[in-house]
C-alpha cells in the first residue's frame, strides 16, 4: 500500500490547498497515513492551470475515500473548487466516502461563503457562470457534512491520529460490505448456474 502512483487505485485522495497546507499539516497527515498502510495519493507537484488534469480525475474517480482539507485559500483556487466538484459528483454517484477537514477555518463560512470562501465573478474573472454556481453549491454541499475542526483537538498529532483512525475504520467497513457483496454475487451466481444444470 502506502503512497500510489497515477497507474494504481489509492484508498484515499488528498484535496488540499498546496501554499496552505502542505509542507505542514496536509504532509504530515499524508505520512500518517501511509505510515498505517493506507495507500493515499496526494499530488505535491501541482502544476498551474485552470483544469484538473487526467491523473487526479483518474486518482479521485478510483478513490474510495477522498479527504479535503479546507483551510483559509481553499476556495480561492479555480484548481480546488473543480476537485472538489468532481469528488462530491463520486459521492452522489458512486457512494465514495468524504471525510472534511476544517483547518483553522469555520464550517459555517464555508456554508455561508464568508470571508475567504466568497465566491464571485470578479474574483474568478474569465469563469462561467455554472462554475462558479457549481462551486458555491458544492463548497454548501461539503461544509454540511460531518468532519474534523482543527480547533476541536490540540495537538495537531493527536489530531492527526484521530483522523488517521477514523479514515482506517471507514475503510474497514467499506472492505466488510464489498466482501459481502462478493460473498452474495457468488452464491446467486453459483444458484443460478445450479438451477439451469438441473433443467
Amino acid at each position: 500500500m502506502g503512497s500510489c502512483f497515477s497507474s494504481s487505485r489509492c484508498d484515499v485522495f488528498i484535496s488540499f490547498r498546496g501554499e496552505d497546507t502542505r509542507n505542514g499539516f496536509t504532509s504530515h497527515l499524508y505520512h500518517a497515513l501511509r505510515a498505517k498502510k493506507i495507500s493515499t495519493y496526494m499530488d505535491d507537484k501541482l502544476k498551474k492551470g485552470n483544469e484538473i488534469s487526467p491523473t487526479l480525475k483518474k486518482a479521485i474517480k478510483t478513490a474510495k475515500l477522498s479527504v479535503i482539507v479546507f483551510s483559509e485559500n481553499y476556495a480561492s483556487s479555480s484548481w480546488c473548487l473543480d476537485e472538489l466538484v468532481q469528488i462530491l459528483e463520486r459521492k452522489d454517484k458512486k457512494k465514495q466516502i468524504v471525510v472534511p477537514i476544517f483547518y483553522g477555518v469555520d464550517p459555517s463560512d464555508i456554508r455561508k461563503q464568508k470571508g475567504s470562501y466568497t465566491i464571485t465573478s470578479k474574483r474568478f474573472e474569465g469563469r462561467k457562470r455554472k462554475d462558479l454556481d457549481k462551486w458555491r453549491k458544492a463548497l454548501n454541499k461539503a461544509a454540511s457534512l460531518s468532519g474534523w475542526d482543527s480547533l476541536s483537538i490540540r495537538p495537531e498529532s493527536k489530531f492527526i491520529e484521530e483522523i488517521v483512525k477514523d479514515v482506517k475504520k471507514k475503510l474497514k467497513v467499506l472492505e466488510e460490505e464489498e466482501a459481502a457483496i462478493m460473498a452474495t454475487a457468488s452464491v446467486i451466481a453459483s444458484t443460478t448456474y445450479v438451477g439451469a444444470s438441473a433443467c
